[in-house]
């Protein structure tokens, strides 16, 4: 069956979505942000198995909780994580042993310890996007014309960039070629829907130099990396010169400051953390398709938006965790089947295909400021 989504989420999105396109002069359609992803790669529900079929709901006597293994290196991990070599090719059968045996708040601390990505059932406490001030400010207005450094990846942030993009935004979408966006190497039509229309900058972390000057040349950072992660580079928002209204968007999975800024996640096992299930408490099954990433990536085009209408000047932290927790207080008595389909998306551009011109772009930047 198609994906569900409870229809007073879908309510609140659209909210979110109508104060997004008043802001920005176009259409977004909620619905579309938040089921894109399943329509085009005919991806259905599955109760405790995600839609994309990397996570899956796991029960001990203590509670719930959601692991994700998506990435090689997370699978290669979960011997560590049951503490034992003896592991088949379908690891599942060990690891709901493991949650059974150790209960799950011992399990997601060891997880974590590993690098995991993995969410108890409403570990997360409802919170806004997180906002202080970053530098001077300038007039404020739309995003038509500006420059977007969106070095973010998967969902949440390049749906974020996306809207900033069809709101007249000039969009650099930065990748290294050691460690591109995850979602290049999967189904081209989803990442071609997020990342259509950006210009692509392969960086070299090696020598941050070309990327440093984007970065300063930028009205909008948008970046999912942890936040020690820029910093250690001296990239992070406080490191580069101060450029009038710039607005710094961090996506986080749990959040920027603590223990959570170090705790892995994606869409579903977020959407857990924040309680954001369909079912009961008892019996919860996975809401929609990694709902957490599409819910941030249109809250944090709504926040970034009114920053820049506030004049910029701003530093936002916006976590997945947290923007489930604010849905999953509302009645889910309800649910929709949701196939809202993205129309055919044009080619996103190969990586770094346009370096050249995003080079001259902060080139002739640089040379206005001065």
């Amino acid at each position: 069956m198609p994906v569900a989504v409870p229809a007073a989420v879908l309510a609140h999105a659209r909210v979110t979505a109508a104060e997004v396109a008043a802001r920005a002069g176009i259409d977004v359609d909620a619905e579309e942000l938040i089921c894109g992803r399943a329509a085009l790669l005919g991806l259905t529900g599955h109760g405790r198995v995600s839609a994309g079929g990397a996570t899956r709901l796991l029960a001990a006597r203590d509670g719930w909780c959601a692991l994700t293994l998506s990435r090689p290196d997370d699978v290669d991990a979960v011997p560590a994580l049951v503490e034992s070599d003896d592991v088949p090719p379908d690891p599942w059968a060990a690891v709901e042993h493991r949650v059974r045996e150790t209960g799950v708040s011992a399990f997601a601390e060891r997880a974590r310890l590993l690098g995991l990505p993995v969410g108890v059932l409403g570990e997360t406490a409802a919170a806004a996007p997180r906002v202080r001030r970053l530098g001077p400010r300038r007039d404020g207005g739309g995003a038509a014309g500006l420059l977007v450094a969106d070095l973010s990846s998967m969902w949440a942030g390049p749906l974020c960039a996306m809207l900033l993009a069809r709101a007249g935004a000039i969009v650099v979408k930065v990748e290294t070629a050691a460690r591109p966006d995850g979602t290049r190497a999967g189904p081209a039509a989803f990442f071609d829907w997020v990342n259509a229309g950006k210009l692509s900058y392969r960086a070299d972390l090696g020598r941050p130099a070309a990327l440093r000057r984007l970065l300063a040349a930028a009205d909008v950072v948008i970046e999912s990396s942890r936040p020690a992660a820029l910093a250690r580079r001296g990239l992070g928002p406080s490191d580069l010169p101060a450029r009038n209204g710039r607005v710094w968007v961090r996506i986080t999975g749990h959040g920027a400051v603590g223990d959570r800024a170090d705790w892995v996640a994606f869409g579903d096992d977020a959407a857990v953390s924040g309680g954001l299930v369909a079912g009961t408490t008892d019996a919860p099954v996975f809401c929609a398709d990694a709902i957490a990433d599409p819910l941030t990536g249109l809250l944090a085009a709504h926040a970034t938006l009114a920053a820049l209408y506030r004049g910029g000047g701003e530093l936002i932290d916006v976590a997945m965790s947290e923007t489930a927790a604010g849905y999953a207080r509302l009645s889910r008595g309800d649910e929709r089947c949701c196939a809202a389909r993205p129309s055919t998306p044009a080619p996103a551009a190969e990586l770094g295909a346009d370096n050249a011109t995003v080079d001259a772009l902060v080139a002739r930047r640089d040379a206005t400021t001065c």
